[in-house]
Formats: C-alpha cells, sequence, structure tokens
C-alpha cells in the first residue's frame, strides 16, 4: 500500500518540518489495495505529522530467543508506537560476532522487518570479554558495536575496540557497568534498597566506566555512544567530554526521565537494568535533555515471558517494553506539563538519533491524536513482552497511522 501525502506532507532542507498542530480539514491517503475498509481514502481531523521515529537500543529477541519476541513482532509494536528505524542489540543465539553467526539476524529481518532493522555486532566474541569479534568484516552489515547486556570490563580490550572500529569508521555503543561494583545488586542502591532488604546497585558502577571509557576516547578519537544513562554523575562526566569536543553522544529511557525509585513497587515491572534510580538523578536526565548533554531518548525495549517477571525485584528477569508507550508517556509527563519542548521531543526521538545513526528520513511519518488519553493497557500490545512500569497510567497520545518509505505499517482501524 502507499500513503501519497498532499501538501500538508511538508519537507525543509530535504526533511520533515515538524508541525504545530495541523488543524488539517482532512488528511487523504490513497492506497494501491482497498484493505482497510469500504472507502479507499483515510480521514483524520486535529492531527500531527510527525517523522518516524528512531529507537537505537531494542532487543527483538531473534535468533535464539524468539519465545520472549521476534523480529515480526518487534518490528509490529515498533510501528505501533510511531518508529520506523531501530538497532537491535547482539545479546543473541549466536552472538552476532562474524558474518556467519550474523547471518540467522539478517535473514529473519529480511523475511519478517516490518521497518528499518539494523543489527549491531558485538564487541568480543561471544560478548565474553576475552578476543575481539571479527569487527572487519562486519563492519560492512551493521550499525556499530556493542557488548550490551555485560559491557567490556577490560580497559586494554576496549582501547583495541575503539582502535578498530575507528579505522573502520563504525561507532562503539557502550553499555557502561562494573561487574564487581555491581555486586550481584538488583536495583538502586538507595533508600527503597534498604528500607525494603533489597542487594542495590551503585551509581559508581554506571559512571566509573563511562569515565575510563571517555579517557580512551581522548587517546583514539573513535565515536562513542553510550547506552542507557541514568545517574546524575554519568550526565556530569558526558557534558565535560562534549565541552571538550570529544565526539561523544549518549541516550537516556523514558523510564528515567518519568521515574525513580520512589515509584518501586515489588513487581518484576519495575525491574531493569540500570535500575530507576534516585530523584536527583532523574532531574539530572531531564536537565541533561534540556541542554543537549543527553542526544537522545531509547526505549531498552527488552520483552520477557510473564512468567520471568512474575518472580518480584529480586527474582524478574531484567528487563521492561517500551516502544508503544515512549512518545505517550514522555508527551504525557514532559511536553504537557511545561518542561519539554515537544519540538526538542521530537528531535531526541527522531532528528537526533537519524544523525548519528546514518537513518535517512525518506518518507517515514506518523501520525498523532494528542487529544486523546488512554490507560495503558499491556494487552493491546502488538509486542510479545507485557511488563511496562507505565502500566495503568493515563496517557495521552495516540498513533493512528505508522509509514515506513510511504507504505503503511500501523495503522488504527477505529480511525478509518
Amino acid at each position: 500500500m502507499k500513503v501519497c501525502l498532499h501538501n500538508s506532507y511538508r519537507y525543509q532542507d530535504g526533511r520533515i518540518s515538524l508541525m504545530d498542530v495541523l488543524s488539517l480539514d482532512e488528511l487523504k491517503g490513497s492506497v494501491s489495495e482497498n484493505t482497510l475498509g469500504a472507502e479507499p481514502f483515510l480521514q483524520f481531523q486535529n492531527v500531527y505529522i510527525f517523522p518516524g521515529f528512531v529507537d537505537v537500543h531494542v532487543h527483538f529477541r531473534e535468533p535464539g530467543f524468539s519465545y520472549k519476541e521476534t523480529v515480526r513482532t518487534g518490528s509490529l509494536s515498533a510501528a505501533h508506537g510511531g518508529y520506523t528505524g531501530v538497532c537491535t542489540m547482539p545479546n543473541l543465539d549466536p552472538v552476532p560476532d562474524s558474518p556467519e553467526h550474523l547471518a540467522p539476524q539478517l535473514e529473519a529481518i529480511r523475511r519478517d522487518a516490518l521497518i528499518d532493522v539494523r543489527p549491531l555486532g558485538a564487541i568480543t566474541k561471544g560478548e565474553r570479554g576475552e578476543a575481539l569479534a571479527d569487527m572487519e568484516a562486519l563492519a560492512p552489515l551493521v550499525a556499530g558495536f556493542s557488548d550490551d547486556g555485560r559491557g567490556v570490563q577490560s580497559a586494554e580490550m576496549m582501547e583495541a575496540a575503539m582502535r578498530k572500529a575507528k579505522s573502520l569508521g563504525k561507532i562503539i555503543v557502550a553499555h557502561c557497568e562494573d561487574e564487581l561494583l555491581r555486586d550481584g545488586g538488583y536495583i538502586h542502591d538507595g533508600e527503597y534498597a534498604r528500607a525494603h532488604g533489597h542487594r542495590g546497585i551503585c551509581s559508581e558502577s554506571e559512571w566509573k566506566p563511562i569515565a575510563r571509557d571517555l579517557e580512551l576516547v581522548r587517546k583514539t578519537g573513535c565515536a562513542y555512544h553510550v547506552c542507557h544513562v541514568s545517574t546524575k554523575e554519568s550526565v556530569a562526566l558526558i557534558r565535560k567530554a562534549k565541552a571538550e569536543g570529544l565526539d561523544v553522544t549518549c541516550e537516556t529511557a523514558p523510564h528515567y526521565l518519568l521515574l525513580d525509585e520512589t515509584h518501586l513497587q515489588e513487581h518484576g515491572r519495575f525491574k531493569m537494568n540500570p535500575p530507576l534510580r534516585s530523584p536527583a538523578d532523574r532531574e539530572a536526565m531531564i536537565e541533561g535533555l534540556l541542554d543537549g548533554t543527553v542526544d537522545m531518548i531509547a526505549t531498552d525495549h527488552a520483552p520477557h515471558t510473564s512468567e520471568e517477571k512474575s518472580r518480584g525485584l529480586a527474582g524478574s528477569a531484567m528487563g521492561v517494553v517500551g516502544l508503544e508507550t515512549a512518545f505517550p508517556a514522555l508527551y504525557t509527563d514532559l511536553v504537557r506539563t511545561g518542561i519539554l519542548p515537544l519540538e526538542k521531543l521530537i528531535a531526541c526521538l527522531s532528528d537526533n538519533p537519524r544523525r548519528r545513526f546514518g537513518f535517512p528520513l525518506g518518507r517515514d511519518f506518523s501520525v498523532w491524536d494528542l487529544s486523546i488519553a488512554e490507560k495503558v493497557d499491556p494487552n493491546t500490545f502488538l509486542s510479545m513482552g507485557r511488563s511496562t512500569p507505565f502500566e495503568g497510567m493515563e496517557l495521552f497520545g495516540k498513533n493512528l497511522l505508522t509509514a515506513k518509505d510511504g507504505r503503511i505499517v500501523y495503522y488504527a482501524h477505529s480511525h478509518a
């Protein structure tokens, strides 16, 4: 199906311009196949058109863990959330540390992806930190390199990876976590952990590896991106590095911007890595977003089975889903409250990740009614994952349609 927009689909400098509220009398799209109902036109009123969002940190679980998510269901959930491009993390089976091991994922993407799905290759073989992956052979096939889920523990190994990535013109996407400092923790080492007898993860386990890596960026000149920043110290380090002119970007996630340890409950849907931190850390994330230290928002969409997320804070698997709630949650809590301009939010969801990771915009867009408020019901998700800390919250913003390269990949039938 092709959707052909009229002059409501504006371009500026080769990109879709951000819209104020359109207040369109009608947004019509002609479709090549009449599969959307009796009428061949789509009609909306009082909508916003946004450039397609890009999430540079998702877990689609295929190959190896397709019982949690597949490329097909992951891309469906992305389209539902207004995303037209994603980068998938390499903690799969097999780990994509060589073209041979990457091949099953590329085949699944070719066969089933509805949007632009770009894999990240592993930094080290098997993500074990012992030897570099076949980065040279992988480079033409991947968006960058990461050992997400573990992080490279050795400074020497990370320096070697940065030098190789620099020579290949590729970015290092770093999961920054010192496993020794984590010391068996599973929520933030703060007031909630102490009050409820939980093992805590200290903030230093995140910011200390970032400090180490920034020194290596100074030595190597490598392009470097920090995953899921969650502590105030991390933001301060990255702010300083940017002021020095280092080639550094970073992301945070919606849950670190909107929630903190005061929101914790004894349920697995509040368990992720990094954990929900202190209120001061959350404020630092927002400040970093406002001043440009935090470049983009990525969901770290991490589906697990209901059983894996039903064992409370101590026993549940790490990770929550986020593609289908990201924009409504951020719009409701940051834009409607006047904390963040809408244009800034869209830049962090689309323009900034596109520029950093090389996603062209093309004819990628989504159509939103920002006046609609709905309670988050995980049973309506298109992802196989159902665990979200936003469950039950009333959020504004409903996606009516997502198009990738002018083709409709998500359509809310009730709004035809």
